[in-house]
């Protein structure tokens, strides 16, 4: 079996991660079964997904979730070369005077009435929301601010189509570090700007933030 990038690429097209809205043990295992880096040209999802990552190499033993997502990016064997002959086998007892060819009306008409059945259920559905997968970098004043009150500040903020997700502290310098916290917003219901001014007025904590990365759902 061999990894299947171009599938990885197909699937971090419209995803931040391999499984759910924040990493998990999918994001490890298939960080693992990756013999080299993505080629941020050809394959740029995958080699944004990648870096990402790999910043929480340092966690990947507490991140939640299951392992096997891997198996969704390997490619099959080959098929043997004995197969051919065995279709051409196939081929040598067909019918060529049988009714095999002659089309069932009935049967494609109840196939017809199925796809016209699905198509108008499906037209019916409303459409899903637009949303969004954002990591969030909020900076202290320096490094004797509290940072859990700081993040139990952000994290107070309450709104419709918002949610909160995993976070971690990243060192910056100066034993200073930043807050950085994934969210998933709806795009019609939240304002990424008015979000950064609601954090901004808890200011004995906060200095600044700042949008390290966002992609649609």
């Amino acid at each position: 079996m061999s990894f299947d990038l171009a599938k990885l690429e197909d699937h971090l097209t419209t995803r931040s991660y391999i499984e759910g809205y924040t990493p998990s043990q999918a994001d490890v295992h298939v960080f693992k079964a990756l013999t080299g880096v993505p080629d941020a040209k050809t394959s740029p999802h995958s080699a944004r997904w990648y870096n990402h990552i790999k910043s929480y190499t340092s966690e990947f033993d507490s991140l939640a979730g299951s392992s096997t997502a891997g198996e969704a990016f390997t490619a099959a064997p080959a098929v043997k070369e004995a197969a051919p002959a065995a279709a051409e086998e196939d081929d040598d007892e067909v019918d060529l005077f049988g009714s095999d060819d002659e089309v069932d009306e009935e049967a494609e008409r109840v196939k017809a009435e199925r796809v016209a059945a699905y198509n108008a259920k499906k037209a019916g559905k409303p459409k899903a929301a637009a949303k969004s997968v954002v990591t969030l970098e909020v900076k202290p004043w320096d490094d004797e601010t509290d940072m859990k009150a700081l993040e139990d500040c952000v994290r107070s903020i309450e709104q419709e189509g918002l949610v909160w997700g995993a976070s971690k502290l990243v060192a910056v310098g100066f034993g200073i570090k930043k807050l950085q916290i994934t969210l998933v917003v709806e795009d019609e219901l939240v304002s990424t700007d008015e979000l950064q001014d609601k954090i901004a007025e808890f200011d004995d904590y906060v200095q600044s933030t700042d949008i390290a990365a966002m992609q649609k759902l």
